[in-house]
């Protein structure tokens, strides 16, 4: 089985066997985190962009673990910078972790680091999803995004059994646009992410995945602490 567990905010942390990884690790300053960035053990980091809320921990993770950090060129590239070992890939590529393939896929969303004390922004690259296959099993983090079309075709392209999606709004898609991507990504399962961390981004969760079922779509809410197995 493939545990599948919620950290809050949209950090997931996938783990089989021996083996683990980490999407977005957002922890030290989510008021909603169910884990401490020190109690993490995996042997990947895995960023869709580059924003604090999905990177904030990426570096100490990855060098406390002496993991390995994937991300697109440019948001690797930095990660190199803070003394991270990085792998680096681009949009419509794809990487074997020797258990697992990762594939990125796009997203609609902006990606920088903002240095606020010099006033300056280092371009983090695109935003992507990345859609994970893991023993016969397809898992997409979607990342950061607005509704596109084009995840009709990530969801005419893969068989996708569990996609996690933002629904804050404001900064992401809300539900309404986040059913319509459900139905066209075709995933056998939905978890809502990147919602009520903070007061910016409240949401009904609930309703959600009641909006979900009406349209014959599995949802299920996780919350932070929270694991699934598939």
């Amino acid at each position: 089985m493939l545990k599948v567990e919620y950290h809050g905010h949209s950090c997931v942390q996938l783990t089989k066997g021996e083996h683990s990884l980490i999407i977005d690790p957002f922890l030290s300053d989510n008021p909603a985190a169910a884990v401490n960035p020190d109690q993490v053990k995996v042997q990947h980091v895995l960023l869709t962009h580059a924003h604090a809320d999905h990177i904030q921990d990426a570096a100490s993770i990855a060098k406390r673990n002496d993991a390995t950090l994937i991300a697109i060129h440019e948001l690797a590239t930095y990660m190199s910078w803070q003394g991270v070992r990085t792998r680096d890939m681009n949009m419509g590529g794809k990487i074997s972790l020797g258990f697992a393939e990762v594939h990125m896929v796009p997203a609609l969303h902006s990606s920088g680091i903002v240095l606020h004390e010099q006033q300056q922004i280092i371009y983090g690259g695109m935003a992507a999803g990345l859609l994970i296959q893991w023993d016969g099993l397809t898992i997409l983090h979607a990342g950061d995004t607005n509704l596109f079309s084009d995840m009709k075709l990530i969801g005419e392209k893969f068989d996708i059994d569990l996609v996690f999606l933002p629904i804050g709004d404001l900064f992401t898609m809300g539900p309404d646009d986040a059913v319509i991507a459900a139905e066209w990504l075709k995933a056998k399962r939905v978890v809502p992410v990147h919602y009520n961390t903070f007061n910016l981004i409240s949401q009904d969760g609930e309703a959600f995945v009641r909006a979900l079922a009406e349209k014959g779509i599995a949802g299920q809410l996780l919350k932070p602490g929270e694991a699934l197995e598939l």
